[in-house]
């Protein structure tokens, strides 16, 4: 199951008692998933399409809460992998309810967003961005976090990133095509609009997967390094072995001095020790640098 779907299925289990939270979330869903069609003489069609059971479910029970019946509906796509879709068909006339949540005013025409009585509370506004992401929002997790909620309208986006940012979250907003987005990226931002939504285990989910991949990343960086270390050092004492063994077949050792000597016999003995090693192994001990050095002159003299 994908990360979306686990955010959606986490924000379906949330069910406030409060009336203005159920409204705030109908608003939502029929703002940014939601059909009207005008029949004449005061009658409306209407009908959610989702992408979810779980926000099917969820938006079942926000009707039925309201006495309104309604049909879920399933179909698949033609395109985009032919995944499939949940429609919720209402049944009879629900006009009454679709103006107390903001989605009609009382002439049955459409809002573009909600109005602000139905978001003035904390708790109304977090039931709002909850309903939004459950319509139309997409999460994606590390490596390339990413959370959008798809509009039809600039004032939908708007809506859902103002209220968002009066609980914490930072949306912003952007024009595509032919729709258009409220989206955020980076890990504290994402966390930031799920925890505002109520999707707290989401938002730990997803710091918890952030740390865990910069963390494998980290020691992945340092595993590479030491490799390198080691295949650089392997060379290096190779280079150094070498030359010893050219000075020992012409007979030069005994022409090096008595630091050089000493070096290239240690080198000689201990041919995987590391300079810090060999400089101990020194009377009296040198320095790592100081070993380098007398093994660079060694090879130099083998060189000649």
């Amino acid at each position: 199951m994908s990360f979306s779907e686990d955010v959606r299925t986490e924000l379906a289990g949330i069910a406030p008692e409060r009336e203005c939270d159920r409204l705030a979330e109908l608003s939502a869903l029929f703002h940014f998933a939601g059909r009207l069609h005008l029949l004449g003489r005061g009658e409306v069609s209407s009908h959610l399409d989702l992408s979810s059971p779980a926000a099917a479910r969820r938006a079942f029970a926000l009707l039925r809460s309201f006495g309104v019946r309604s049909e879920i509906r399933t179909y698949q796509r033609h395109a985009f992998g032919r995944e499939t879709r949940y429609q919720l068909h209402v049944e009879g006339d629900a006009v009454a309810v679709l103006e107390r949540a903001g989605v009609v005013d009382a002439r049955f025409r459409p809002r573009d967003r909600p109005p602000r009585k139905l978001v003035s509370r904390s708790c109304c506004r977090s039931a709002y961005v909850r309903g939004a992401l459950l319509a139309a929002g997409s999460v994606s997790a590390p490596p390339s976090p990413h959370l959008e909620v798809r509009s039809e309208t600039r004032e939908g986006a708007d809506a859902v990133a103002a209220a968002a940012a009066a609980e914490g979250g930072e949306l912003r907003v952007t024009a595509r095509a032919d729709h258009v987005v409220a989206y955020a990226k980076g890990i504290d931002r994402i966390a930031g609009v799920l925890a505002a939504a109520g999707a707290s285990e989401a938002a730990l989910a997803l710091q918890e997967r952030a740390v865990v991949g910069f963390t494998r990343a980290r020691a992945n960086r340092l595993a590479n390094a030491d490799h390198a270390n080691l295949v650089r050092s392997g060379r290096a004492a190779h280079t150094q072995l070498e030359a010893v063994r050219r000075l020992e077949r012409g007979g030069r050792i005994a022409e090096l001095s008595p630091e050089l000597r000493e070096i290239a016999l240690l080198r000689l003995k201990h041919p995987s020790l590391s300079l810090r090693e060999l400089g101990a192994k020194c009377e009296p001990p040198a320095s790592k640098s100081a070993a380098h050095r007398r093994l660079r002159a060694v090879e130099r003299v083998a060189r000649r």
